[in-house]
């Protein structure tokens, strides 16, 4: 089935080659005579009937294919080790939990809550990975996933989480406080979520704003929320956001609420069971618990 896959030895022969530029380190690396290695990386060229590798006056030189290649197979090679460690730590008894979800949920809303759960189940292992954020996943490798609720899991258990209530917030000593708590947003400088830009419009909509800045698509943009944040705490602007998201700041006074509506986005969040594992007592005595969690308001 794989015909035109070298042989894992060739390419960590190879990658140590690239790596230590010379071939002599590699087989010290490696533990091999120079000829055993020198033969490896023959049969690696003949294979793919290109020259990864020239000699020159400083040693053991990469050609441009060899560059590319060698960029290629380098993350692969670490991503299959890594793999390979997460396959030795799993639990004999099955006792682990591989749970994906959406950076700002699984750092400000998930992480504070897990002793909890962890203190009902103190044999589970958890992996907390990050959820891709794009609405369609193609059977993501996860146990469980928090992710939007209009996200498409091909064959995945969806079962409704929480809506998503956001707040406008501002650094304490921003000059315009006073005019944007009255509702005067004339002179905002909003700042935006470069994957939420019609994201203003139906706040400003719902909390009855009818002072408003000539255009709600404008201002300085960010990819992360935890950026706009940082944006936000350096008085670069104003920012709309996850209320979850900002409650540690908001009780320490590091930021404030510009105005005092809290809006319903139209993005919820809602947990997805993975189709093979949906019905394992440790999957759904979780998916019980966020359940639980979540009518909790504080």
């Amino acid at each position: 089935m794989y015909r035109h896959l070298p042989s894992l030895r060739s390419l960590l022969v190879f990658d140590a080659v690239a790596r230590h530029r010379s071939v002599s380190r590699a087989a010290e690396a490696l533990c091999l005579t120079h000829s055993a290695l020198s033969q490896q990386l023959r049969q690696l060229e003949s294979r793919l009937g290109v020259r990864l590798l020239q000699r020159s006056s400083r040693g053991t030189e990469l050609t441009e294919a060899g560059r590319r290649y060698h960029a290629q197979i380098a993350a692969d090679l670490l991503r299959l080790e890594n793999h390979t460690l997460e396959a030795m730590a799993q639990r004999p008894d099955g006792g682990g939990l591989l749970v994906g979800a959406v950076p700002g949920l699984a750092e400000r809303w998930l992480m504070p809550r897990l002793p909890g759960f962890l203190a009902r189940h103190p044999g589970c292992q958890l992996h907390l990975q990050v959820f891709p954020t794009q609405r369609l996943l193609d059977a993501p490798a996860f146990d469980i996933g928090l992710q939007y609720e209009d996200a498409v899991w091909p064959e995945a258990r969806s079962l409704a989480l929480m809506p998503e209530r956001t707040v406008v917030v501002c650094a304490p000593s921003a000059v315009d406080r006073v005019a944007l708590g009255r509702g005067d947003f004339r002179n905002a400088r909003l700042l935006q979520l470069a994957s939420r830009l019609d994201a203003w419009a139906p706040w400003f909509e719902q909390a009855g704003i009818r002072r408003l800045p000539l255009n709600s698509l404008g201002g300085h943009r960010f990819d992360l929320f935890s950026a706009l944040l940082e944006g936000v705490r350096a008085d670069l602007g104003i920012g709309l956001v996850p209320h979850f998201l900002v409650a540690r700041e908001l009780a320490a006074g590091e930021l404030v609420l510009a105005h005092p509506h809290e809006g319903c986005s139209k993005r919820g969040y809602a947990i997805y069971l993975d189709p093979q594992r949906q019905h394992d007592p440790l999957v759904q005595a979780f998916a019980d618990w966020l359940l639980e969690v979540a009518q909790d308001p504080a």
